[in-house]
């Protein structure tokens, strides 16, 4: 509810992407919000707007600032992928495109049972999955979040048998965990291993991503490829799942402790 009782208006995870983007750029140049509405012509108040997601800008828009900030075309593209989803008319309305959702979330959860979490997988080990190199800068440039301030609150769970399943060389898998126990130990980020058994109610690898204001969007991984939702009934179930596998699994110590044991035993 809104400060005048009414019901707060669903942000467009979209357009807080595209915001994420402009305010970023924004910070590294070391300018505030009203110094840049003074040299883009505008009330700071639109400023916030776009950096919060509450409304669209123009392409020029975009363009001008990009040009004060110097972001070297970052704003321009943000704003181009912008109007890329907004023209997919053809899906369904509660279809978004998830990596824009990922980027604006400020919570992530997430449970995998094949392969590594994408944001946490190495080039090497993404290299093995990907097709093409574009595909893997794609995902390296996802990454970015994992360095971003703020950062989201990530929290992963990941069956046991990933730890196992070998994705290209030994070398490979040695620093991919590597990189896993290193994740581990930053601020904000948990990872937790579920033992290989029965855990109710799981079916798939999934992700949930939570915005700003308390919306949640999940994605489904299927074997058909992936699918984005917020129906409530859907994110309710895989709500009740990730609990019941973040209270089952091994919290992060003795996580890090199986990693480091898989490292030894399968590859060095």
């Amino acid at each position: 509810m809104s400060a005048s009782g009414g019901v707060r208006p669903r942000i467009d995870p979209e357009l807080v992407g595209f915001g994420t983007v402009v305010k970023r750029c924004r910070e590294a140049a070391g300018i505030k919000q009203g110094q840049l509405a003074d040299l883009v012509n505008v009330a700071r108040s639109y400023i916030s707007h776009v950096e919060c997601g509450r409304t669209k800008c123009r392409r020029d828009f975009a363009e001008r600032v990009d040009n004060v900030l110097n972001a070297g075309g970052d704003i321009t593209q943000a704003w181009d992928d912008l109007l890329e989803q907004i023209k997919q008319v053809r899906y369904p309305t509660h279809f978004v495109a998830f990596p824009k959702v990922e980027a604006s979330a400020d919570q992530l959860r997430v449970y995998e049972s094949y392969l590594v979490y994408g944001l946490f997988q190495t080039e090497a080990y993404a290299r093995v999955l990907l097709v093409d190199d574009d595909a893997v800068a794609t995902r390296m440039k996802r990454q970015a979040l994992l360095s971003r301030t703020p950062r989201p609150m990530i929290s992963v769970v990941m069956e046991e048998s990933v730890l196992y399943r070998q994705v290209g060389s030994k070398e490979v898998m040695h620093e991919q965990l590597e990189y896993l126990i290193e994740l581990s130990l930053r601020e904000g980020i948990f990872l937790q291993i579920a033992r290989t058994a029965y855990y109710r109610g799981v079916r798939a690898s999934f992700t949930i991503a939570t915005q700003s204001d308390r919306s949640e969007i999940g994605y489904v991984v299927k074997a058909t490829g992936g699918e984005t939702t917020r129906d409530p009934s859907e994110l309710a179930k895989v709500s009740e799942v990730m609990h019941t596998l973040t209270a089952q699994s091994l919290n992060t110590e003795d996580s890090r402790a199986l990693m480091r044991k898989v490292i030894k035993e399968r590859w060095t």
